[in-house]
C-alpha cells in the first residue's frame, strides 16, 4: 500500500519544507509515484516548487486531512508527502487520535511516517521530547538533524534523546548543509532541485557551473541519507 510521510517539527524555520522538497525530488528522480499536500496557507513551498504534484490541504479541517488517507487508500504504491506548517501538530495529533489512524493504518497496510525536522536549538529538543512521549513506539518516527539550520547539535546530544529515540526504533539521519547563497538563488528563482542542477541561466542570480556541481553533490549526500529511511 501507499506510504504517507508527515514532514513536521512544529517550530518555524527548522527546514520542514526543504526536507519535503528534497524528499519529493528523490521520489521523482527514482520514478516513484508522488502526491504532495501543502498545509501552509500563506506561502506553501511544495505548491510553489512542485505544483504539478501538490494540492493544498487545511490542517484544522478533518475532511481535508481525510483526503490524504483516502488518496493513499485509493491508489496503492503511492508516496504521499505532507508538508506541515509550523504550529500544526496539535490539530494533526487530534485528528489522528479521533480517527484511530494508527490502528487503521495497520488494518489497511498504509504506512505512516512522521519526520521530525530539527535545528540546533533547544526548542527542537523540547518538541522532540514531547513527540516521543506522545507517539514513541506507536508511530514510525524519523528524526532529521538539519545542518542547513545548524552546524552542531550539542543540545540534542546532551539531552539523552538519541538513546530514547533508539529505544522506540526511531530512525535518525543527518541532512547535509548547502551554502546559504546557493539556497537563496534556488529559492529566489523558484527552481526545483532538478532545474537548479540542469538550468545554467544568466545574470547575477544565476547558478554557475561550480554552484550547480555543489548542488549535485549535496543532493547526492541527502539522497544517501534518505536511502537509510526509504530503501
Amino acid at each position: 500500500m501507499s506510504n504517507v510521510h508527515f514532514i513536521g517539527g512544529e517550530k518555524g524555520g527548522v527546514g520542514k519544507s526543504l526536507v519535503s522538497r528534497v524528499l519529493a525530488q528523490y521520489l521523482i528522480d527514482h520514478q516513484l509515484p508522488l502526491l504532495g499536500f501543502d498545509t501552509d496557507r500563506s506561502h506553501g513551498s511544495m505548491l510553489r516548487f512542485y505544483a504539478d504534484y501538490t494540492s493544498p490541504t487545511v490542517i484544522d479541517r478533518y475532511e481535508s486531512l481525510d483526503d490524504i488517507i483516502e488518496s493513499a487508500f485509493e491508489q496503492p504504491d503511492r508516496n504521499i508527502v505532507v508538508d506541515l506548517a509550523a504550529q500544526t501538530h496539535q490539530f494533526l495529533a487530534r485528528w489522528m487520535e479521533d480517527s484511530d489512524l494508527l490502528d487503521l493504518s495497520g488494518e489497511t497496510g498504509i504506512g505512516l511516517k512522521y519526520w521530525h525536522v530539527m535545528d540546533s536549538g533547544q526548542d527542537s529538543v523540547d518538541l522532540l521530547r514531547r513527540l516521543l512521549d506522545q507517539f514513541g513506539g506507536r508511530l514510525d518516527l524519523v528524526i532529521v538533524l538539519n545542518h542547513v539550520r545548524g552546524e552542531t547539535f550539542d543540545l540534542f546530544e546532551a539531552s539523552g534523546l538519541r538513546s530514547d529515540a533508539a529505544a522506540y526504533d526511531a530512525k535518525m539521519i543527518d541532512f547535509p548543509r548547502l551554502a546559504d547563497t546557493t539556497m537563496q538563488k534556488i529559492d529566489g528563482q523558484s527552481l526545483s532541485f532538478w532545474a537548479a542542477i540542469n538550468n545554467a541561466g544568466r545574470g547575477p542570480a544565476s547558478l554557475g557551473l561550480l554552484e550547480r556541481q555543489r548542488i549535485k553533490v549535496w543532493l547526492k549526500k541527502a539522497y544517501g541519507n534518505l536511502d537509510f529511511v526509504l530503501v
